[in-house]
């Protein structure tokens, strides 16, 4: 990061200096309105603005608080250690944080070379970087999550990112924006801080395993949800791509994380499949064969009746008022 925004950021504040004269607890009037320690966005945000940055206040432990708003630290130098859950997690120079408004946390004094950035943001300020990402992807799913839903789930995921360059020139530029208060700086922040999740994506297995979810999770998730929803053309390759592995790497983590092979847990949902249309229609076979994506029916009706012991006639007559449909 360039000197002259480090030196920026270690110069001491009027916060920072109370806490070096000798007081021991968090100034928690400029943070909240509230009696619980809740921090508040409307504290730090001027009127109309989407956004805003402020570093993380060194000197003082934060005891346990929460945020009304999603919260982004990224470390600049040094390290800041937050303690989320019992765990302790270390975040270092080019390491991201997000945390959703869920999340009870409290973080380590920080020493005057400890130089984090706290990105406050409303809502809103997400919509254009949700546009930018398109389809479901582990960012999209944590923002669609912290805005949207009812039930209040904990979310956080750590990306040791180890000073990512595209990144840290696409930090620094939304820290020199927020800083000195350019004109248009909300929208350039907004396509920014979209790029900077592009690039999240691109880089999912700099995914820390201390994350409420794994980067191995994310991906057993994802192929799940994959062959569950696109059986009938499902391809490893298109799994391997979306995450920048070899196909032999994402084959032996799918084995590790569930017993099977991508291709069996392929077959089992076709069959699944199969079974239920059989049942519940009077499709003819050949229909259905074709209908779960098995090109080949003569190897379809030899694998039906190894799994199942009989054909898929048989199987069609004998359960067709069966209320479970065997898998």
């Amino acid at each position: 990061m360039d000197n002259w925004l480090l030196d920026k950021m270690k110069a001491v504040n009027q916060e920072e200096q109370a806490y070096l004269d000798g007081d021991i607890q968090v100034k928690k009037d400029l943070y909240t309105r509230k009696d619980i320690f809740e921090i508040d966005s409307q504290m730090f945000l001027k009127q109309g603005k989407l956004v805003t940055v402020r570093h993380h206040s060194r000197f003082v432990e934060f005891p346990v608080h929460k945020h009304n708003y999603i919260e982004i630290v990224y470390v600049c130098a040094g390290k800041i250690t937050h303690c989320i859950d019992g765990k302790e997690l270390v975040t270092r120079p080019g390491d991201m944080l997000l945390m959703n408004q869920h999340v009870e946390h409290s973080v380590k004094l920080a020493e005057a070379d400890d130089l984090g950035i706290n990105f406050i943001a409303l809502p809103e300020f997400f919509d254009i970087p949700l546009q930018m990402m398109k389809k479901h992807n582990i960012i999209a799913d944590f923002l669609i999550g912290a805005l949207r839903q009812s039930k209040p789930v904990p979310q956080y995921l750590v990306f040791h990112l180890k000073e990512h360059k595209p990144v840290l020139n696409l930090m620094e530029n939304m820290l020199s924006s927020l800083f000195f208060e350019n004109e248009n700086e909300d929208i350039i922040n907004q396509y920014s801080m979209g790029l900077v999740f592009l690039y999240l994506i691109n880089n999912i297995d700099t995914l820390a395993e201390d994350s409420s979810q794994s980067y191995e999770d994310i991906v057993i998730h994802a192929t799940l949800k994959y062959i569950d929803s696109e059986y009938k053309t499902a391809a490893l390759g298109r799994i391997a791509e979306d995450f920048h592995q070899s196909l032999p790497a994402i084959s032996r983590m799918i084995k590790k994380n569930t017993g099977f092979t991508f291709l069996e847990l392929l077959m089992r949902k076709r069959f699944q499949k199969a079974v239920m249309l059989l049942v519940e229609t009077e499709l003819p076979v050949e229909e259905i064969v074709a209908g779960i994506g098995y090109e080949n029916q003569s190897h379809f009706y030899r694998q039906f009746k190894k799994r199942y012991g009989m054909t898929p006639s048989q199987y069609r007559t004998e359960h067709k008022n069966d209320k479970l449909i065997k898998i």
